[in-house]
């Protein structure tokens, strides 16, 4: 296995710049595993593909407000500060553009207070530390993380974010969440079908390409999450009933697939609460999902290799090519798969 098994050509007119209106107009490609069957829907007709034995699992994660501008003191010269996880009070793991930053180096966060630069923790990543809790103030002084290949400005700072998002702590949208509405979930309940919440905070190395030639070989960042004792023992009862664990988003599934390693007896998964280094790739046993819902993700990435593991390399690059031959939309703001 190697790294270019995950490459495609994808043209950068496909790369959907804003997101659906209504969210729940986007298009969905069905596949059926078993059978090779393809379906091409529109998102809101997902409600007829759901059974009410099923659970539907989402990630509750909420974007915060990660961007920060800064200035290097004394100098001047401009920096970004791009937050991924806080480690304690004033002090945060931070992907760092500009240059020269080195430990000990100053900055001035804009709007905000002053930072230094703590430690080199390799690559662009560094650990910084505030002169003050710089958390209350990011509604103020932050921006929200796009990713690069967004070059349109968000008219709303909800627009990157999902309609059930409660908790903050992301750097990134768990973006098969960004297709549900309201009336669409109301529909989803009123049907019969459970909806369970966990919890994945997305750091951005989930959508970084993988550079390595060699994908086992690739470091991937841990991830914090969460699966309640509530939300585990719904989603083992539907499953002991003959329901489906239908995951949104691959950040859902690999938090439910942590969860599955600490399972018992007949368990899918146990209640978990922790960091989480699970890199899937083909060849993984999928333990705690029935079908899942995504995005059409970037060459290279592990969420390619991800939806690979589950429904099959070569089987999948068709598919995108499909879905380019049908003028899909793709990545973040783009249209969705249901993998059944």
């Amino acid at each position: 296995m190697q790294t270019s098994d995950f490459d495609y050509d994808l043209p950068k007119e496909f790369i959907a710049q804003r997101p659906a209106d209504p969210r729940d107009s986007s298009r969905l490609l069905i596949l059926h595993r078993q059978t090779g069957k393809i379906e091409h829907h529109i998102f809101h007709e997902i409600i007829g593909h759901l059974s009410p034995d099923d659970v539907l699992v989402l990630n509750e994660t909420r974007v915060i407000p990660a961007r920060l501008r800064a200035r290097k003191i004394p100098t001047g010269g401009a920096v970004e500060v791009l937050l991924l996880r806080q480690t304690a009070l004033q002090t945060w793991i931070a992907i760092v553009g500009g240059r020269g930053i080195h430990p000990e180096q100053k900055l001035q966060i804009l709007g905000g207070p002053q930072a230094e630069i703590l430690e080199d923790l390799g690559e662009s990543r560094r650990l910084i530390r505030f002169d003050e809790p710089i958390y209350g103030q990011l509604d103020g002084i932050g921006e929200m993380p796009t990713p690069p290949y967004i070059h349109t400005p968000l008219q709303s700072p909800n627009e990157y974010q999902t309609v059930f998002a409660e908790i903050p702590g992301s750097a990134a949208a768990p973006t098969a969440g960004l297709h549900f509405t309201p009336s669409l979930l109301e529909g989803i309940h009123a049907k019969g079908i459970q909806i369970v919440k966990v919890i994945l905070h997305i750091g951005l190395d989930t959508f970084a390409p993988v550079t390595s030639t060699n994908p086992l070989q690739h470091s991937i960042h841990k991830e914090w999450c969460q699966v309640t004792p509530e939300a585990a023992s719904i989603i083992n009862q539907a499953s002991q009933k003959g329901g489906r664990v239908i995951a949104v988003g691959t950040t859902t599934v690999r938090t439910l697939e942590t969860a599955a390693r600490q399972a018992r007896n007949h368990e899918r998964v146990h209640p978990f609460n922790g960091d989480t280094d699970l890199f899937i790739l083909p060849g993984h046993q999928f333990r705690s999902i029935d079908a899942m819902i995504t995005n059409f993700h970037l060459p290279r990435s592990t969420l390619l290799m991800m939806v690979s593991a589950f429904a099959g390399r070569e089987r999948m690059l068709e598919l995108y090519q499909q879905a380019m031959d049908a003028n899909y939309r793709f990545y973040s703001f783009g249209d969705a798969m249901l993998i059944l």
